[in-house]
């Protein structure tokens, strides 16, 4: 008579074989190879989705900058020239950014307007700009959102969502851009563009050949620093928790 002792895991003894505890060896050979091949499987999943989070954690690191590539590719979908990437505009899209901590609507929308004299007397100094070089502003796109999302989510979501933004956008006089992002108030995400028409090699350049200023929160387009956010520290958080996964379940498997 055979009785059921494990049966979730497949195990079955006979009357002889409880005394001893040991599993009939046709149980073993019948299941424990299936578990096998189903972790072998799993650690595969988690290997590879471990690699992909440790690979967008290094090539995604400045979101700010992936922004200026999604505008850019709107901007010649419509044959509408390539903006500039200018990192000085940049910095100061990101002092901009800040200034709007608090106002975020519930529609992802943005209601700051800073005074005119802050972007030369408080932005520029702030991002080590030089004055003379400080060109004209000629369009801006403010958005925020409650969590995290990637320029191209936000591009569509929250930051363009009406004709209005989006012929700030396609505006025939803008020759360069610069964009900031920032987790402030609450972990909310702020994202500020900032348009220009001045010359590309020219105008909102930086001190300290071309780096400016390191700014302590978020991150701008163009920066010759690291980009400092809450979503990067996320992501290797769970690259190490997946890392964790991988490792419990090779030892599992080896205990197999």
């Amino acid at each position: 008579t055979t009785i059921s002792i494990i049966p979730f895991l497949g195990f079955s003894f006979t009357r002889k074989s409880v005394e001893g505890f040991v599993p009939e060896e046709r149980t073993i050979r019948g299941r424990f190879p299936e578990m096998k091949k189903e972790n072998s499987s799993l650690m595969s999943f988690l290997l590879l989705l471990s690699l992909s989070f440790l690979a967008s954690s290094k090539s995604h690191g400045n979101p700010a900058s992936e922004m200026v590539n999604v505008l850019n590719q709107n901007r010649t979908a419509w044959k509408l020239g390539k903006l500039h990437e200018s990192p000085g505009l940049g910095c100061i899209a990101l002092q901009y950014a800040e200034l709007c901590e608090g106002n975020c609507n519930v529609n992802n929308t943005l209601t700051c307007e800073p005074p005119e004299d802050d972007f030369t007397q408080v932005f520029a100094p702030n991002c080590g700009v030089e004055l003379p070089t400080f060109g004209t502003i000629t369009g801006h796109v403010l958005g925020c959102g409650t969590h995290y999302a990637t320029p191209e989510a936000s591009f569509s979501d929250i930051l363009f969502r009406d004709n209005k933004s989006l012929l700030v956008l396609r505006n025939r006089s803008h020759t360069e851009v610069g964009v900031g992002m920032a987790r402030l108030h609450k972990g909310t995400y702020f994202w500020c563009i900032l348009f220009s028409d001045g010359g590309t090699n020219s105008s909102f350049s930086l001190e300290a050949n071309g780096r400016g200023i390191k700014q302590r929160k978020g991150c701008y387009s163009g920066s010759a620093f690291s980009c400092s956010n809450a979503h990067m520290i996320c992501m290797r958080l769970l690259n190490s928790f997946l890392c964790i996964l991988l490792s419990i379940n090779t030892l599992w498997v080896s205990f197999l």
